[in-house]
């Protein structure tokens, strides 16, 4: 069945948001606010239809032939890239309106949201591609949306310039191991399936097949301090949003650092925002430094952050444990700043009522999902407020982004 549709918005995921007659809501991939489209219906709920567009009947000023359907440099194309085909500007409006929306559930009604944007492409510093075999030749990159089939990237518009200049000799290297020497070793780099490339400013350009070397670290610098990384550790993978992120988590913290200098740092990671917080109130004449407990699941996470706080000649403490798990041995007095950077599915459910009865008078919360940030704000906007909430475009031209919100008693 066929409808034709007039587009309202974009939401979270990037879907196309159109209405049927009915009323029944219908979301359609690839196609942009303002635009009427004629759709295939693909899935049938009751409360709303899933569909694909057949022709975009009247085009939105905002598309743009951007990225394509080839692999060379001048149209590639990448899974994920939802935005592709719409000017930069508009996929930032499109952005602010959905995180405007979440923010909506929790009570809170924001007529702008301050954006953070930076380049629109060529920033990520690590990328992984997979590896196929096809009629007897190999494939290197991504894997196609809800599907195992392999697209061959010669050049990637989202990877860095450093990535991009080596990845020629990159491909070579693996293909030679996957074709060329004995045939152990050509079995062992076909089990390994993928590729990951890592560049730092330090380190310059590292690969490696499947798994990281054990024991490779990796050197990051953010907001003028060294961080040591694990090769296969977490660090956010867009240097230039990264540093505007951990720079506007500092300003807030030292706007009122006398009242609350003490951090609690849980999901802690690397060490990156408590130990960039301390590092940015250094010579305030404060009476004494601020003290600093990180909590991190992750063994290696927690082993790199404190050779962290050593190299920066700050005094931390950073235990390894679940945050959920040690919420009766975290001490959070009315002179403690709390920083929450949590994995994609948020905090643990016991963790924002813990937080919401703690004595902690500002938090900072650091969110890479509005679901589950909208979810776990709803236990916090019960002792807190709002006071600010900046978006910042960490992934362009993909649905997600990291949101900052600030809060106070």
């Amino acid at each position: 069945m066929t409808v034709t549709l007039k587009i309202e918005k974009n939401v979270y995921g990037g879907d196309g948001l159109g209405r049927l007659g009915d009323g029944r809501v219908c979301f359609v991939p690839g196609v942009f606010a303002g635009e009427t489209v004629r759709a295939e219906l693909t899935e049938q709920k009751k409360s709303f239809v899933r569909a694909r567009c057949v022709e975009v009947v009247e085009a939105s000023p905002d598309r743009i032939r951007g990225f394509g359907a080839s692999t060379s440099a001048e149209s590639p194309t990448v899974p994920g890239m939802v935005y592709a085909d719409v000017n930069y500007a508009a996929e930032l409006r499109f952005k602010e309106e959905q995180l405007g929306n979440f923010m909506e559930r929790v009570g809170q009604s924001y007529t702008h949201i301050e954006v953070v944007a930076g380049k629109s492409r060529n920033y990520r510093n690590k990328v992984t591609y997979h590896l196929q075999q096809v009629s007897g030749k190999w494939l290197i990159g991504y894997r196609r949306e809800f599907s195992h089939d392999v697209i061959d990237i010669e050049y990637d518009p989202l990877a860095c310039k450093e990535i991009n200049d080596a990845l020629p000799s990159i491909r070579a290297g693996v293909l030679s191991m996957l074709t060329q020497g004995a045939r152990n070793v050509r079995r062992e780099a076909r089990e390994r399936s993928t590729v990951t490339i890592r560049w730092t400013l330090d380190d310059g350009v590292r690969w490696w097949l499947g798994k990281a070397p054990e024991g490779l670290e990796l050197v990051e610098r953010t907001c003028g301090l060294r961080f040591n990384v694990s090769a296969d550790g977490f660090y956010q993978v867009n240097p230039e949003i990264g540093e505007k992120l951990v720079r506007a988590v500092v300003d807030a913290y030292a706007d009122g650092v006398e009242a609350s200098p003490d951090v609690v740092d849980l999901y802690s990671g690397v060490g990156v925002f408590g130990l960039s917080c301390v590092n940015g109130v250094r010579g305030r004449g404060l009476p004494c430094q601020p003290r600093i407990v990180g909590i991190e699941s992750g063994r290696r996470a927690v082993a790199a952050a404190k050779v962290n706080a050593k190299t920066a000649g700050i005094a931390a403490n950073f235990f390894c444990e679940r945050v959920g798990g040690s919420l009766q041995r975290i001490r959070i007095s009315d002179s403690a700043t709390v920083i929450v950077d949590p994995p994609r599915g948020g905090m643990e459910r016991n963790v924002p009522p813990f937080l919401a009865n703690s004595k902690a008078k500002r938090l900072f919360y650091v969110s890479c999902d509005p679901a589950t940030l909208t979810r776990d704000l709803q236990s916090l906007v019960k002792s807190y407020r709002i006071k600010r909430v900046r978006l910042f475009d960490m992934f362009p031209r993909t649905a997600r982004f990291e949101t900052l919100v600030e809060l106070e008693k």
